[in-house]
């Protein structure tokens, strides 16, 4: 990739990081690629993608770097976790053997698997011996008439969002536009009631998301061409460009590929969250206004007084217990402010909020949400989580998998809300499981019973060491 390519996915016209700072799209300072990289977030924006041969080329160490670690779900090809890599040694570069084992390579998945595609993922070995990767794949492409994307993310070009981004532009540049979407079925539409095609950019269907959500797009008459990347086919990707609405779900990791959908084909879209109540009747409603059909909007409005009824006797029981608690939220990017809007509709006081790779944007919804006086942290280590604690007696930390072993050694009850989890919050359904593992998590018994005395202490009456004294010594 050109470094001009590289700077004008940094300049993103529509990201709000062009007048004020976004950490998320900052450049790499030397070490802090630790987070992830730029084909990292290439390889994890595309993985989902479940009838796709993703095949990694350059050393194994880069395949296991990004294989997997997103719990997307899907409902048919399970070829996406296959991990496949050339596994280039020192003596296939001292020999300039790459470019033959990157052929070699793609008929091997080809031959095997038969794939939709091969989207084949340069990385910093091959780019930085100048291997000719886009031309191995043309000539692929050429031999085995199979499409071969050359997803260009070397890790030296720059960050994990940079990659999420290069993603998005291949998509957009090398496949979106290549097909037509399939003919309804005879007898969908009838008078007062037309199909219109809508996508979701950014949504990777984690724990099955995407699948609470779906049963109701289709009673809307809203048919969903992709998900990008979400339990996701390569044809569905193909048909983006005759979608009539899109949806940036939960990150700005995509946003060039909802604005370069609107330039080249006029396709409105806009911001939402499926997580809360309020958040996702306010999406479906976006989409009814952008489309602007008199019918979908009567539909639309039916289906969110019949969902939100349900999930208000659904969450009635749950909402008694959880009223008052109070959280300590570490996450970033949209979730730093969706999942507040989802915690509040629960009644529980969100005392702090993460704002790591959060927008101006994002924060200006987080004050709106909590007030000018809210607490975003910008960097959470384990002792600044644990005084936050302390000082606004939080009853729950909810954060992503690297924090669990922080709260578990303050005796903090926990709950994994980043890509890792295993349940799906998002939808009216999301909403009722969510409250469901809040109280699962905060009142399970095994909290009172690890801040007592061990019973080889003598002592029943000796109180569990503060939590200030756990962070300075484990």
């Amino acid at each position: 990739m050109k470094q001009k390519e590289i700077a004008a996915l940094l300049d993103e016209p529509a990201c709000a990081h062009n007048h004020k700072h976004k950490s998320g799209c900052a450049r790499p300072k030397p070490g802090a690629t630790a987070g992830g990289c730029a084909f990292d977030g290439a390889q994890i924006a595309l993985l989902p993608i479940g009838d796709v041969a993703h095949l990694v080329h350059g050393s194994i160490a880069c395949a296991g770097n990004s294989w997997d670690n997103r719990g997307a779900r899907s409902s048919g090809p399970s070829l996406y976790r296959v991990g496949m890599t050339t596994d280039l040694t020192e003596q296939d570069v001292i020999m300039g053997r790459g470019e033959k084992r990157l052929f070699h390579g793609i008929r091997q998945a080809i031959d095997a698997h038969r794939p939709a595609a091969v989207f084949v993922y340069n990385t910093c070995v091959p780019a930085l011996t100048g291997e000719d990767v886009a031309a191995v794949c043309r000539e692929a492409e050429r031999r085995w008439s199979i499409p071969v994307v050359l997803v260009d993310a070397a890790s030296f070009y720059g960050s994990k969002n940079l990659g999420n981004r290069i993603a998005g532009e291949t998509m957009v540049r090398e496949v979106c536009g290549t097909r037509e979407p399939d003919p309804l079925p005879p007898g969908i539409e009838r008078p007062g009631f037309k199909v219109h095609d809508i996508c979701l950019v950014g949504e990777y269907n984690i724990a099955g998301e995407l699948w609470h959500m779906l049963p109701l797009f289709d009673e809307l008459g809203l048919r969903v061409l992709c998900a990008l990347s979400g339990d996701a086919r390569f044809r569905e990707v193909q048909t983006m460009h005759r979608s009539e609405a899109n949806m940036m779900v939960c990150s700005k990791a995509m946003i060039n590929v909802a604005r370069r959908l609107e330039e080249a084909f006029a396709t409105p879209w806009f911001e939402g969250s499926f997580y809360g109540i309020a958040d996702c009747s306010a999406a479906l409603r976006d989409f009814a206004r952008l489309i602007d059909d008199p019918d979908l909007h009567q539909r639309t409005e039916a289906l969110i007084a019949r969902e939100e009824a349900t999930a208000a006797a659904a969450l009635a029981p749950w909402r008694a217990r959880l009223a008052g608690r109070r959280v300590l939220l570490y996450t970033g990017g949209v979730k730093s402010w969706s999942v507040i809007s989802a915690l509040q509709d629960l009644g529980m006081t969100v005392v702090a909020t993460g704002t790591r790779k959060s927008t101006e944007e994002d924060k200006a919804r987080i004050r709106a949400l909590m007030g000018e006086d809210a607490v975003m942290l910008e960097e959470g280590n384990p002792r600044t989580l644990i005084d936050l604690v302390n000082t606004h007696r939080v009853d729950v930390l909810i954060a992503g998998g690297r924090n669990l072993y922080t709260a578990l050694k303050a005796r903090i009850p926990f709950l994994d809300i980043n890509q890792e989890r295993e349940f799906g919050y998002a939808g009216y359904a999301g909403m009722v499981e969510l409250a469901r593992q809040l109280c699962l998590t905060v009142e399970s018994p095994i909290w009172d019973a690890v801040r007592q005395p061990p019973p080889w202490s003598g002592t029943s009456a000796e109180p569990p060491r503060p939590l200030q004294e756990v962070a300075r010594h484990g």
